[in-house]
């Protein structure tokens, strides 16, 4: 079984949530979460049931305790300062201090494969929106211990979040995607560069890698040899290349390759697959 959980408090969420029960038939169940129906849905052999919950998506830490599936789709809000109109999907997870849900330095289980394909049947969709289709790096909550989870969004204001046309794109790519045994890839961690992984974005479209966790930049100064082996470690699939933004990686390029060559991690750089 997947799920799908979406947020009260969060518009977005509540507008791909309305999105998903117009346009697919989602029967309601006699079952409830935190007051709400749930509702379920049979494709392609795979049951899909939608949660609703209380609380906001980052703080449902350790959902996956209530709630019995073998992988969880959070389906939010992106918020960010610059307000561009953007469709995103994520993994979560804290490379330090978990200052937005989560716990501090851990990582939720990636699946890779799911991630990708979500973020190019996201761009397929959206060849008529003015959207900038992005994965994201792993950043905050919630965490949970034992379910592969991944977050797909719509960003970055109040002025995207009830877009319906950003709703059904959203809805669209679940559905697509979710029920299916996605395409398998060669799973990969990215090291360095910026919040929406643009570089990494750029190898996957040239290569058959796909990314689970990515560090950015701004996290470099805090990442370890622990949780390099724990970004490696907590995929769905083996890791199988760890690739990095090489002029992202600013001021830490020394840091890095010294902890991957202590580790024995062999490594590319993004310009390698140009």
């Amino acid at each position: 079984m997947k799920a799908v959980i979406v947020s009260k408090k969060d518009m977005a969420g509540m507008n791909i949530k309305e999105c998903l029960l117009r346009l697919f038939d989602f029967r309601e169940t006699e079952e409830e979460f935190e007051g709400e129906k749930i509702y379920e849905i049979n494709v392609e052999k795979e049951k899909i049931r939608l949660y609703t919950t209380e609380k906001d998506s980052i703080n449902c830490e350790n959902i996956d305790e209530k709630i019995d599936a073998d992988f969880i789709v959070f389906a939010t809000k992106h918020q960010s300062k610059s307000g561009i109109a953007s469709l995103s999907v994520h993994i979560q997870g804290n490379w330090a201090k978990a200052e937005f849900g989560g716990k501090d330095r851990k990582l939720c289980i990636a699946d890779a494969d799911y991630l990708r394909d979500c973020l190019f049947k996201i761009e397929e969709l959206s060849k008529e929106n003015k959207y900038e289709i992005i994965q994201e790096c792993t950043h905050h909550g919630p965490y949970l211990a034992k379910t592969p989870c991944m977050f797909i969004e719509i960003g970055s204001s109040e002025k995207q979040w009830p877009d319906k046309k950003a709703g059904e794109i959203i809805a669209k790519t679940i559905m697509s995607v979710i029920p299916k045994k996605p395409n398998h890839y060669k799973t990969a961690l990215g090291i360095g560069g910026l919040h929406h992984c643009p570089n990494f974005k750029k190898v996957m479209e040239k290569s058959n890698l796909a990314f689970g966790h990515v560090c950015p930049k701004y996290m470099l100064e805090q990442l370890d040899k622990e949780m390099i082996l724990q970004a490696i470690e907590r995929n769905v699939h083996k890791c199988e290349e760890v690739v990095l933004d090489w002029k992202g990686l600013g001021q830490y390029k020394q840091k890095i390759t010294d902890i991957l060559e202590e580790l024995n991690i062999k490594y590319k750089k993004t310009k390698e697959f140009n």
